[in-house]
């Protein structure tokens, strides 16, 4: 396969779910275990559908909520300026805002409440990408959330040292998800080597915080790696992947998979 795998909103049943003072569609699948999908920007594309439609596939209850953009619709430049654009002046969001605690995460954590209220296990997953990386750790601070999943995290926007550094969520907030790793919570990031929009910076704070219960998988992006990344790869588990044995973004979305298998197995 040349191309990401993609899927559309077959079979997906829409629904709005209100939470913290805030409304969006959620879009739900699948049967057992609950995992929380935040989509990337520009919202929820065909790739995003197709990273949902396989962990429908492999087991799980998958709810899609749409804080932004049109389900469905296609990647565009316009489509995605347009998004961004939005976002950057949205206080849901706080794009640009280091040690913020973000509107949209205490949604996220009301969302979670509500799936692991319903799902088999004891708790539900909860994977951010991009834009929404970061939102996966913040929603973490909810008790039911056991397997928070950080993919190119790039909000606070990496604008200057301080925000590169920021882990994407406030000190309260990572003070909580400290003390929820001392009783087993892990975390799993993920990242392109070169990626300039996830920095390195970031995944360096989150070492040192989180220590040994932050996984990290970042993918060789430099010039000449053997994956054939170009230099601007960003989307680990959607637009890079290739459904072809040995393929590394392949690889990391199947870490992905059985991470949430081990922390929520029934």
């Amino acid at each position: 396969m040349s191309e990401a795998p993609a899927s559309d909103l077959a079979g997906w049943r829409q629904a709005p779910f209100t939470g913290a003072g805030l409304t969006y569609d959620c879009y739900e699948k699948g049967e057992g275990p609950g995992v929380v999908l935040v989509p990337e920007v520009p919202g929820i594309t065909p790739e995003v559908l197709g990273l949902a439609d396989h962990l429908v596939e492999q087991g799980f209850t998958v709810v899609v909520p749409s804080p932004f953009g049109t389900p469905g619709k296609p990647m565009g430049v316009g489509y995605t300026l347009g998004v961004i654009a939005r976002l950057c002046v949205s206080a849901e969001f706080r794009a640009f805002t280091v040690n913020a605690q973000r509107p949209i995460t205490q949604y996220l954590r009301a969302l979670a409440r509500d799936l692991a209220g319903r799902t088999p296990g004891k708790g539900v997953g909860v994977i951010g990408m991009c834009f929404t990386g970061g939102f996966a750790l913040a929603t973490a601070v909810e008790d039911v959330v056991l397997a928070p999943v950080v993919s190119q995290p790039s909000v606070p926007l990496p604008l200057g040292a301080a925000r590169k550094a920021d882990p994407g969520l406030s000190e309260a907030e990572l003070q909580t998800v400290i003390k929820r790793t001392e009783d087993g919570l892990c975390v799993l990031g993920l990242r392109f080597s070169e990626d300039s929009t996830s920095p390195r910076e970031r995944f360096a704070t989150l070492r040192q915080r989180l220590g040994d219960a932050f996984e990290v998988i970042e993918l060789d992006s430099k010039p000449g790696n053997p994956g054939g990344f170009g230099k601007g790869a960003h989307s680990v588990l959607t637009a890079e992947v290739r459904e072809r044995p040995g393929h590394q973004a392949l690889a990391a979305r199947e870490r992905v998979v059985a991470f949430l298998r081990e922390r929520l197995s029934v």
